[in-house]
Formats: structure tokens, C-alpha cells, sequence
């Protein structure tokens, strides 16, 4: 049976040629198969793996447990291991420009309160709720409800 060095020896070179350095931002572009969002993909023996997870197991060493790989260049198909880092998942979808990122750079509610000190809770689902717009909403609702109970008398 051959060792892991000897399996790895087979497919490096062969990775290596996939990638092609990018000068002005320093980014290594993946040239070869890419999945839909432009991550790419590497075949190494009947596993295809993510060739940013590759390149940094091989330049920096293996992915510790729980992490995952940000890119810090925000290219997909970057595997330069200087623009890649191990963090939480939490951090990379914090650090990424989806809903959950946006929203949680968010300094203030939809009716302009700061999202600070004793004017913010998190709800159950770990949504941050403005404090202010809570208690209006609860008093606009408790009226309804007062107007309603005193009219069906």
C-alpha cells in the first residue's frame, strides 16, 4: 500500500497546474472546474474536494475542527493561502455581504433607534428587536384590544 506522501506526489503537480497568479490583487485563480457560486473543484482520487481548502492544507497545514475557510479577498476561486483563513462559520457569514451580514452591521432600527445599550433585546430566534419599537407595538396593540373589549359591551 502507498503512503499519503506518495498519493499526494501523484495529484500536487497537477494542482498546481490549475492555478494562475493574478498580479494586481494577488489573487491565485483556480483554471479548472468550478462549482456554481466559483468555488473551485479538485478530483483527488474519487473525492472531489474545494481547491481553496486543498491549497491551504498543503501551503499552511490542516483545517482545524469547526472551522471553515474565509476568503478575505471575497474571490471564490482564489487559492492563494495568504487570502484565505480558518475562522468560525458565524465569522465568515458575518464577514460576507449576505442578509445575515448586512443586518447585523446594522447600527439602527427601520423607525432610526440605535441598536445599543438598553434599547436592543435578542428574540428567541436571535434576532435583535428594538426596544422602543417593542413597547410602541405593544401599546398600540393593547389599545386595540381595550377598544375592542369596550365596544362589544
Amino acid at each position: 500500500m502507498r503512503s499519503a506522501e506518495e498519493m499526494i506526489e501523484d495529484w500536487e503537480p497537477r494542482f498546481w497546474a490549475k492555478v494562475v497568479p493574478e498580479s494586481e490583487a494577488g489573487c491565485w485563480l483556480w483554471d479548472a472546474s468550478r462549482n456554481s457560486k466559483g468555488y473551485g473543484r479538485f478530483g483527488v482520487g474519487n473525492v472531489t474536494r474545494y481547491a481553496h481548502r486543498l491549497a491551504y492544507e498543503l501551503i499552511v497545514g490542516p483545517i482545524p475542527c469547526g472551522l471553515e475557510i474565509d476568503h478575505l479577498c471575497r474571490t471564490p476561486g482564489c487559492v492563494n493561502p495568504a487570502h484565505l483563513e480558518a475562522v468560525t462559520h458565524r465569522e465568515n457569514v458575518l464577514r460576507g455581504t449576505g442578509a445575515s451580514a448586512a443586518n447585523a452591521k446594522k447600527v439602527r432600527c427601520v423607525n432610526g433607534h440605535a441598536f445599543a445599550g438598553d434599547n436592543v433585546r435578542i428574540n428567541t430566534d436571535g434576532e435583535r428587536v428594538c426596544v422602543a419599537c417593542k413597547r410602541a407595538k405593544d401599546a398600540r396593540y393593547a389599545r386595540k384590544k381595550r377598544v375592542k373589549r369596550e365596544g362589544a359591551r
